[in-house]
């Protein structure tokens, strides 16, 4: 599953939400560096009408109809089935993890999300301080001498290690 369809069974499971609506609290979680089309939107929409993860009503509103969607049983299922399973780039890509963040609290098992925190802990415990490569591997950031790419490696490894403090906190295990 994707950012977009996670976004729209998400947001779907704290209200029910017109198109515009939906994709309006799409680009405030993601910004708008990463715009939502219309025709995505309304792509996933209707395949998740279809898949029966969500439901829609048509109401007039100011001489408009307007189509609003509600998330069915089903659809909660999918979305719970697919946070708890977050791995690949949901867990290493920290656009794709805001969004999986964004929605953990509808697992509904404690220990299920505990499970998703671990494994994004583990993989910040690995090489991620890494930023660059020179093509034979990673380079040694402390080499890197533009002051532009040591302040981005500078800002990555403190939001690194804000993470690391917040999950380990959260997983009750100790700090460093």
């Amino acid at each position: 599953m994707n950012t977009i369809e996670l976004m729209t069974l998400g947001f779907l499971s704290e209200e029910p939400l017109c198109g515009y609506r939906l994709r309006k609290k799409m680009e405030q979680l993601q910004g708008y560096m990463q715009a939502v089309s219309d025709g995505t939107l309304h792509t996933v929409t209707n395949r998740f009408v279809k898949a029966g993860y969500i439901g829609e009503t048509f109401n007039v509103v100011n001489g408009r109809r307007l189509r609003e969607f509600h998330l069915e049983d089903a659809g909660r299922e999918k979305l719970i089935e697919e946070l708890k399973g977050t791995e690949g780039y949901m867990l290493t890509n920290i656009t794709k993890w805001a969004v999986v963040m964004s929605f953990l609290s509808v697992i509904p098992d404690e220990e299920d999300r505990r499970a998703v925190l671990r494994r994004r802990l583990d993989v910040l415990d690995s090489d991620v301080r890494r930023l660059y490569s020179d093509g034979e591997g990673p380079i040694d950031n402390d080499k890197v001498d533009d002051k532009y790419r040591r302040a981005i490696i500078m800002i990555h490894d403190a939001e690194i290690d804000a993470e690391r403090q917040w999950l380990k906190h959260e997983l009750g295990e100790p700090g460093e």
